[in-house]
């Protein structure tokens, strides 16, 4: 997949399942061995499909920083404590920071806010990639949206919800 000149990509992953080690807290939680098998496989599933990823927001909390890690993506990484947890409009906000010459970003984050912005932004015209996202959005799942607004115009309905990434589906 190839965007065109004007056409941005965004891309949203959920982190890879968690451990639930005790007396850690929620925002320390590390992947497990699956959590990481799938990070890997979201990050190949996204070099074969996409172009190179321009820049990176990610989440602050452990199991996303190790999504991220597992990836196996190298671009230039913004960490924002603010998605933890994150709204669809704190997220896009901080979407709407990302530099105009960004043409592919990633935002790595949580469920529900990962999937609710997908939806918002992408969602108005019924599709397979809609479809999935409303049916479900598991650890570790990717939704890729195009747009040709500019990130810091992004408005409900400026995109289109394009194919989504999910493990055994």
């Amino acid at each position: 997949m190839t965007p065109s000149e004007q056409v941005r990509l965004l891309v949203l992953m959920r982190h890879g399942k968690s451990d639930y080690p005790p007396g850690v807290a929620d925002h320390e939680r590390p992947l497990n061995a699956r959590g990481r098998a799938q990070a890997a496989e979201s990050g190949a599933w996204l070099a074969d499909r996409l172009p190179p990823i321009d820049a990176v927001i990610c989440s602050t909390a452990t199991r996303t920083r190790e999504t991220l890690s597992r990836t196996g993506i190298v671009a230039p990484t913004r960490f924002e404590e603010a998605l933890y947890g994150a709204t669809p409009a704190t997220i896009l906000e901080e979407i709407s920071l990302s530099e105009p010459t960004v043409r592919t970003l990633l935002v790595v984050g949580h469920f529900p806010g990962l999937p609710e912005t997908a939806l918002i932004l992408g969602g108005g015209v019924d599709s397979p990639a809609v479809r999935s996202v409303t049916t479900g959005f598991p650890t570790s799942a990717v939704a890729v949206l195009d747009t040709e607004q500019p990130w810091d115009a992004l408005t409900p309905g400026a995109s289109r919800l394009i194919e989504v990434f999910q493990h055994g589906r």
